[in-house]
This record gives C-alpha cells, sequence and structure tokens, in this order.
C-alpha cells in the first residue's frame, strides 16, 4: 500500500509544505524555522547539479512525504556509487499506512537509476522506531555516525 502517494522532484514551492515535515519531528522542532531566504538558497544549490534530488510525495496535491538524496560516487568497495538518503519524512496521519515503504522504494528505483549499487542513510539514534523500519526493508546498521558543527 503506498498511501496514495505520488513521487515528483520538489519545486520551489513546495519549500514550505517540506519544512512543515521537517518541523513536525521532535528534532526539527528547535532547528528548522527561521530565514527562508536560506532554505530557498539551499534549493537552488541542490538543483545547480545532477546529484541531488529533493523528492516529494503527494496525494492530492498536497505534499506529504519528502526526502533527500545525494548520489556520491568514490574509490572504496571498488568504485561503488552510493546513494545517500537524508531527511526522511512522512506526515502523521499516513505513518503505518505504507507510505513510508513507498518512498524508500521510490528512493530506491531513483538511486538505481542514477548508477548507485549502495543506498545508506543516517538516522538519529533516538529514532528506535524508525531504525526498525530501515531494518524492516533490509537496511543494516553498519556504522556509527559523527557530526561536528562548523559554525
Amino acid at each position: 500500500m503506498s498511501a496514495g502517494l505520488s513521487f515528483r522532484p520538489a519545486r520551489q514551492a513546495d519549500i514550505a509544505d517540506i519544512l512543515a515535515l521537517l518541523r513536525d519531528d521532535f528534532r526539527g522542532q528547535g532547528r528548522e524555522g527561521g530565514d527562508m531566504a536560506a532554505y530557498d538558497a539551499a534549493f537552488a544549490r541542490m538543483q545547480s547539479g545532477p546529484d541531488a534530488h529533493l523528492i516529494v510525495g503527494e496525494r492530492d496535491g498536497r505534499v506529504m512525504a519528502t526526502y533527500h538524496m545525494h548520489v556520491m560516487y568514490g574509490l572504496s568497495r571498488a568504485g561503488t556509487t552510493r546513494a545517500q538518503i537524508e531527511a526522511v519524512r512522512v506526515s502523521a496521519d499516513l505513518r503505518g499506512q505504507g507510505a513510508g515503504k513507498a518512498l524508500m522504494a521510490d528512493a530506491e528505483a531513483r538511486a538505481r537509476a542514477a548508477g548507485a549499487t549502495l543506498m545508506q542513510l543516517t538516522s538519529d539514534k533516538a529514532r528506535d522506531g524508525a531504525h526498525q523500519f530501515y531494518v524492516s526493508l533490509g537496511f543494516t546498521p553498519s556504522h556509527i555516525g559523527f557530526k561536528r558543527e562548523l559554525s
């Protein structure tokens, strides 16, 4: 079941809806907001190259899901092309209805079309439910991630 979503590349007009999805989350509540110019500039940067993809899932013209995929190239693993998935969000009223599975299936199809042979994602360590969901889709919790603010 896909919760009736169709997936497409995000448009400038979707930014407010995407931000609403990011804020509808215990982590996003405190860090998303403020000057829309920063979000507009980030969206423009994402549109300037072929390897960043901001995708939305919509139903009846309403944005109800989103993810960001970045295609990365490297030498490790015999030059494997990777698809890094970030900022996965599904509207609270769609959770448990197959929307997340549909979203991740869309991400996988786009990753394969971009030549990726490995799909990876990060998830906040406090998101136990999300971790169980990703494992149910065949992801393996194989690494520990680190971040450092550069501000």
